[in-house]
């Protein structure tokens, strides 16, 4: 009674202290204990013998090794890589544990565990109450961890959870619930740099992270605050997460931010929020400033020159970079040479340098509605590695032989040099172009448009979503918002892009088919969830148009169908995002899958390495497999750098549907009391949302404002009122009145006008 009384302790049954010994084990990775040192750790009053027991019961099971001296630890041949071991992560987890390798991943006597429980690793989606859903690869369902079990991980975090045991099913298998669990350790931060106020004190300061998924402040010493004053808004960047309870993570300021809550704060603070950093290291800014601009004779001589070749860029006025062009010549034999060229990166890129390793560690450029925030610095992005007009630029091209029927007959890849001239995006339909080029052009669009009609027969899907773009004034606040057109010359160098993408992959597929296989980086989309599918097919049919679902074919070509239905019915518009939900994430694998939105078995991403470093790595590994070489990368290292590459490239996406929507609630901000028409787009509990025209702004207009009770009936399509029986449905078309905006929650209310 005395010992319970004087450690607080109580007594644990065999099958619960064998899991609270290895989630111990699990935070202290190098270190081994006795039993006894462990019982006292975990202030529990199990004797000696029962500890013993427990550790004995997980030696077998494999997850803990016995050293020397009675002592034991994790068995660590269950959970090292090659990979340095990462910081440790501040209380109560850590982050010693290094990441399993991709084989133990899979289930193995590590996972099981008494009652069915097991672990398994997985990303953090943290929700606004504080709980969390854990998305892993292992698992049909998300995994749901209670606010009280999160234990420090924050969004986007790469976790270990131990599962709680198994939710009851329902007879026909399918669980009652989320499956539950805890998450033990964190094995990748998903971000490091934070926005919020430096508070200066006499010996130390302290920063308040904005972020309300950074739960704990972040101590910072002096000399590290750099030039920031008491109660500056600054970025700060973590050092040192901090291991033992109660202490909390170390920071540094980066930077200090201009005007708060002016529109170049938000936009920064956006790519903060989603792990960007602003700027790039001095190291890395160094070494791009050593590139010499000059192309050397020796360089070009190594290359297949096309400068006296017709050759050309297609981009808008707003272009935010130039990265590929198009050459076009006729051959003696009637056939067309028409060469895809794409930016040269890797030339400069040199692998392990300051330059590479940042450029990975971004993955993507990052394209707010003001700003770009780009993976390489500018003098590479804007200026080496830009195809500006009517300069000598090296490139590595897909250069494909059309016969006169539009077949392609044969390719080559390879380095080139080439000079191209500048091209209007207008150019289709412009009468004064010199004979050679507008015979070019006119070509160019013929193929394309046949190869499109030839896409869409094999089933690739043609959905056509509308992106918004905003008229700014000089301070950025936004004027007017419309949506970008799709012009016939953006729609050619799309085809022959999908081109190159399509049969660089091929290329490499078709070298590793009658050897060991090449691995490569693919660009791959899985069949949809035809549970999803089936409910949107439902709603489809309850807007008048009814679908087949019997086939991944069939449902292709409905859903093309209704794509060229919506393009004369705008109700049926609201379906096009909507579709787009059901459908897998299209990511990076080195699994070809094939891409189903494409309807292609073979698929990668060649064609923009300026701004995504997937295609640097298939450059990369494309250049070593030319010319009789053969060359192997690991495919466990490289399926790591693809995951990396799409956990990268879904933050950017975010982060630039959040910049998208900042701006329309500003937009709308100057609009409070002005009516508009819209769509209904989508139902809750508490109302309905509405979709503007033009500026594709969406509001919410709230069921308690209306003159009856609504009660959403079953798949959330449409509310009926109680007593005067009236009708609200998804798709309907109303006009409403702006009645307030909050700009930093992007929340735009509305009523009915």
């Amino acid at each position: 009674m005395t010992k319970k009384k004087k450690s607080g302790g109580k007594k644990l049954s065999a099958q619960n202290l064998q899991i609270e010994i290895l989630k111990f084990l699990l935070t202290h990775p190098k270190k081994h204990f006795s039993a006894r040192q462990i019982t006292d750790q975990l202030r529990v009053i199990n004797n000696k013998d029962s500890a013993e027991h427990a550790l004995g019961q997980l030696v077998i099971a494999g997850s803990v090794a016995e050293f020397s001296e009675n002592k034991f630890g994790i068995a660590l041949h269950k959970l090292t890589t090659d990979e340095e071991v990462p910081a440790a992560i501040s209380t109560p987890v850590k982050t010693s544990v290094p990441p399993p390798s991709a084989a133990d991943r899979r289930p193995s006597t590590f996972d099981r565990l008494p009652s069915g429980r097991k672990f398994i690793e997985g990303r953090v989606d943290m929700t606004r109450s504080g709980a969390a859903y854990i998305v892993s690869e292992l698992q049909d369902s998300d995994v749901y961890v209670p606010p009280k079990y999160v234990n420090g991980a924050l969004n986007g975090d790469t976790v270990r959870v131990l599962m709680f045991s198994a939710p009851p099913r329902r007879k026909g298998g399918q669980p009652l619930r989320k499956p539950e669990g805890e998450i033990v350790a964190v094995l990748k931060r998903a971000n490091e740099f934070f926005i919020g106020t430096l508070r200066k004190g006499r010996k130390y300061a302290m920063f308040l992270p904005d972020n309300p998924n950074m739960p704990v402040d972040i101590y910072v010493h002096l000399d590290a605050c750099g030039d920031a004053r008491d109660g500056d808004k600054v970025v700060v960047r973590v050092t040192d997460w901090q291991e033992g309870k109660g202490r909390v993570p170390i920071g540094k300021v980066t930077q200090t931010l201009g005007e708060i809550g002016g529109n170049d704060f938000e936009m920064k603070k956006i790519l903060i929020n989603q792990g960007f950093e602003l700027s790039h290291s001095e190291e890395a800014e160094a070494e791009a400033a050593r590139i010499p601009e000059v192309i050397s004779p020796q360089e070009i001589a190594r290359r297949r020159d096309f400068r006296e070749v017709l050759t050309f860029t297609i981009d808008p006025e707003d272009a935010k970079d130039f990265d590929d062009a198009l050459s076009f010549r006729t051959l003696e034999n009637g056939n067309l040479e028409i060469g895809v060229h794409i930016a040269d990166v890797t030339h400069y890129l040199k692998p392990d340098s300051n330059l590479d390793k940042e450029a990975y560690q971004r993955s993507t450029s990052v394209y707010l509605v003001d700003r770009v925030n780009p993976m390489l610095p500018e003098k590479l992005s804007n200026n080496l590695c830009s195809l500006v007009p009517h300069q000598d630029r090296l490139t590595f091209s897909a250069v494909f032989t059309f016969d006169p029927k539009g077949k392609v007959t044969g390719r080559w890849f390879g380095k080139t040099v080439i000079h191209s001239a500048s091209e209007p995006e207008d150019a289709l339909k412009q009468l004064t172009i010199f004979p050679e080029l507008e015979q070019a052009l006119k070509t160019l669009d013929r193929l394309a448009k046949q190869m499109r009609k030839e896409r869409e027969k094999n089933g690739s899907i043609g959905f056509e979503t509308e992106e918004v773009r905003f008229l700014l004034d000089a301070d950025g606040a936004p004027i007017e918002a419309y949506v970008k057109e799709r012009k016939d010359a953006h729609l050619l160098i799309e085809d022959f892009m999908l081109l190159a993408n399509k049969e660089v992959a091929f290329y490499i597929d078709g070298k590793g088919e009658n050897q060991q296989e090449i691995p490569f980086i693919y660009r791959v989309h899985d069949l949809p969830d035809m549970a999803k599918v089936a409910e949107f097919s439902r709603f489809a049919a309850e807007l008048g148009y009814p679908m087949k679902l019997d086939t991944p074919k069939q449902l292709a070509k409905s859903l093309n169908d209704l794509m060229h239905a919506a393009r004369k019915n705008e109700r049926l518009k609201l379906l096009e995002p909507l579709a787009i939900r059901t459908m897998a994430k299209a990511v990076y694998s080195t699994q070809n899958i094939g891409h189903y939105g494409l309807g292609y078995t073979h698929y990668s991403h060649f064609t923009s390495p300026i701004r995504r470093y997937s295609d640097v790595l298939a450059h990369r590994l494309l250049d070593r497999n030319l010319d009789g070489k053969t060359y192997r990368v690991d495919k466990t290292k490289l399926e790591e750098q693809c995951k990396h590459v799409s956990t990268q490239e879904k933050k950017a996406a975010d982060a630039e549907r959040e910049s998208i929507k900042f701006k329309q609630a500003e937009l709308m901000r100057r609009h409070i009391g002005d009516e508009f028409d819209g769509i209904i787009s989508g139902m809750i509990d508490r109302g309905f949302f509405v979709e503007l025209a033009g500026s594709k702004a969406e509001g919410l207009v709230e069921f308690k404002y209306l003159d009856d009770t609504y009660m959403l009936e079953e798949g959330n399509l449409r509310a009926t009122g109680k007593r005067y029986k009236r009708q609200f449905k998804m798709g309907d078309r109303v006009r409403i009145r702006i009645v307030a905006v909050d700009v930093l929650r992007r929340q735009i209310e509305m009523e009915l006008a």
